[in-house]
């Protein structure tokens, strides 16, 4: 085929190489994350007091357990929506789905809130030609937009109780204050996107653009135009995926309960997950212990009772645990493949030829 002025023409050297996994550190984090896990399983199965809670594990109603499972993977594929808008908008489908399931797989694995599958998303951009400045944006955008639908969540949802509309607890503790909170954390993201936008062009100028402190607040006022930026466009897959990337997860922990018996009111269980989960900010393998000691103070919090809460955020945890890890790795594992053919159709392409590069489309490789 001979090539065409339209297709763009691409050093060779200059193709960002496959993504690299610090296989020893994922390997210490998965033993980590195991013998942790093996340890909550023989506490539950040996400790004594804790009758109740195995009872209620062992009446446990399965289909609700496999709801939850589905929910969680409706969750993920919410997750590649959200993630192919902002990363690989370039890339198709399939491709952006083992990407972003990869990322989710390791989010499950790494601590710091999810933010250690970031990578993934920076070598997509990479691979589209963008510069370093600005995969540092987009990445603070992706934080920023993903934490939306939580923030709105609590100021809902926490108001919607005050008031009555929802069943629920009305003490303005555990309601309204909540809901003055996340709003003020949205007037606060926005203040400190417009000082950080200030300080980077004081900075810029005394000690040139390059220094690190510039380009760290570079990053972060960017980061809150660009998300706000990408609200606007309105893009659909964007707005319907940072809704159920959220809203399929609630649910899992609603099916959680359900496994056990009844579940408490909707809006309960919202504000539980919504506020509990900030304990996944805490820097351990799988976000094991603070996330389920936060989710399960505050159920206590509005009431629900300890057994009830403990045996439904334990198996929430299990499942937003090991079907993000399960998923994810099958997708890493399908990337390397989709990867290693790419690598293979660049090393017999001769120069002038064209051949397809992932985040890119069609090239032309350079001498």
């Amino acid at each position: 085929m001979q090539p065409t002025a339209t297709v763009p023409e691409v050093p060779r050297g200059e193709l960002p190489e496959q993504p690299v996994v610090d296989q020893r550190r994922l390997r210490r984090r998965v033993l980590v994350l195991a013998v942790v896990v093996l340890g909550v399983i023989a506490a539950i199965t040996l400790l004594p007091g804790l009758a109740s809670l195995r009872a209620r594990f062992a009446h446990a109603q399965w289909e609700w357990i496999a709801l939850g499972c589905v929910l969680k993977l409706a969750s993920g594929l919410c997750y590649v929506a959200v993630f192919r808008s902002v990363f690989c908008t370039r890339m198709n489908w399939r491709l952006s789905s083992e990407i972003g399931l990869a990322e989710l797989g390791a989010n499950a694995v790494l601590p710091t809130g999810g933010a250690g599958g970031l990578a993934l998303g920076a070598w997509a951009l990479r691979r589209r030609g963008m510069e370093t400045d600005q995969i540092a944006r987009r990445s603070v955008a992706f934080f920023l937009l993903t934490s939306v639908p939580n923030v709105l969540g609590v100021i809902i949802i926490g108001s919607g109780l005050a008031l009555g509309v929802f069943e629920g607890s009305t003490n303005l503790w555990l309601t309204a204050l909540p809901a003055l909170v996340a709003a003020g954390a949205i007037i606060a993201t926005l203040a400190i996107g417009r000082w950080a936008g200030a300080a980077h062009r004081r900075l810029a100028a005394s000690r040139g653009p390059a220094a690190k402190l510039p380009r760290v607040l570079d990053a972060i006022a960017g980061g809150v135009r660009e998300s706000l930026a990408l609200l606007r466009a309105h893009d659909p897959w964007l707005v319907l995926g940072l809704i159920g990337y959220l809203g399929f997860d609630v649910m899992v922990l609603w099916a959680s309960f359900r496994a056990y018996g009844q579940a408490p009111a909707l809006a309960i269980i919202w504000m539980g997950y919504l506020i509990g989960e900030l304990g996944g900010l805490i820097p351990v393998p799988g976000g094991i212990g603070g996330v389920d000691l936060g989710l399960v103070g505050m159920l206590v919090l509005y009431h629900v009772t300890v057994g009830a809460a403990t045996a439904a955020v334990l198996t929430y945890r299990a499942i937003a645990l090991w079907v993000p890890a399960i998923v994810g790795a099958i997708a890493f594992v399908l990337l390397r493949r989709t990867l290693a053919r790419e690598t293979r159709a660049i090393s017999v392409c001769e120069a002038g030829g064209e051949v397809e590069v992932i985040g890119r489309g069609r090239v032309r490789i350079g001498a």
